[in-house]
């Protein structure tokens, strides 16, 4: 866009800009650092091309690195400081209310990043009252992925395990480091070290985990049976998840005024 477009864009009712998350990370010896960058952006550009086209809705430009310290014992991982990040959110998000934008969608696909992430959209509702924020995990939600994984892996396999690394064989598999394939079934076959009974990586009654807590690989989960064919159904059921919840939003009138 040039200024005057993105000023008449901000104008229209309903007008949406989408903000993909990412991170520079870890991913195991098979992923690049820039996976849920890559998955961010690129499941919303095939999102935002099956609206119709005369939908107010836009994407910004990817935020890259992100907070990713329980990575950070491994090479390549960035990470910024909770506060850092908070703090650059707000000041973007202050700069889009006052253009006069109607909503902003966090559009994130790291894990560990989407509470800070809720917590800085609540904050920044209350400062731009004005403005509709909609903090979004990508993976979260998504109604079909319980029947291509199991539930094994849907609770434990949270990191380049067996639907990452699918998906990238599907979507860019010269990504996916091919020599690696006989490491990841070795890593695959070995018990991750789980944390006390009734106690878990993510759910009711989580742990401040670290990476090195529980894998020396990177790898969280059993990325073995991985394959493009289960990475193309994943693409479908989460596009097709995230189209429906946009078209939702775009047709409503939210958020509500006040009188």
């Amino acid at each position: 866009m040039t200024w005057p477009e993105a000023s008449k864009a901000s104008s229209e009712k309903g007008s949406t800009l989408v903000w993909p998350f990412g991170a520079c990370e870890q991913h195991g010896p098979h992923l690049p650092l820039i996976t849920d960058t890559f998955f961010a952006e690129n499941i919303l550009i095939k999102t935002l091309e099956g609206l119709p086209e005369e939908m107010p809705i836009w994407m910004l430009p990817s935020q890259s690195i992100g907070f990713s310290p329980e990575h950070e014992a491994f090479p390549g991982t960035l990470s910024l400081s909770a506060n850092v990040l908070l703090s650059l959110v707000t000041d973007v998000g202050k700069q889009i209310a006052s253009m006069g934008f109607d909503r902003l969608i966090f559009f994130n696909a790291h894990g560990g990043q989407i509470g800070l992430l809720q917590a800085v959209a609540r904050q920044l509702r209350i400062q731009c009252p004005s403005l509709a924020v909609l903090p979004c995990f990508v993976w979260s939600g998504v109604k079909g992925l319980d029947s291509l994984l199991s539930e094994k892996e849907v609770e434990e396999g949270l990191h380049a395990a067996l639907a990452e690394t699918s998906l990238m064989l599907h979507m860019s598999k010269d990504l996916v480091r091919s020599d690696c394939s006989k490491t990841i079934n070795n890593i695959s076959q070995q018990e991750l070290i789980s944390p006390p009974k009734g106690w878990s990586l993510e759910g009711a009654a989580p742990c401040a985990w670290l990476t090195e807590d529980v894998s020396s690989s990177g790898i969280i989960g059993d990325a073995s049976g991985s394959n493009s064919q289960l990475g193309e159904s994943l693409e479908k059921v989460i596009v097709n998840h995230w189209k429906s919840l946009f078209i939702s939003l775009l047709e409503s009138d939210w958020p509500p005024v006040k009188p």
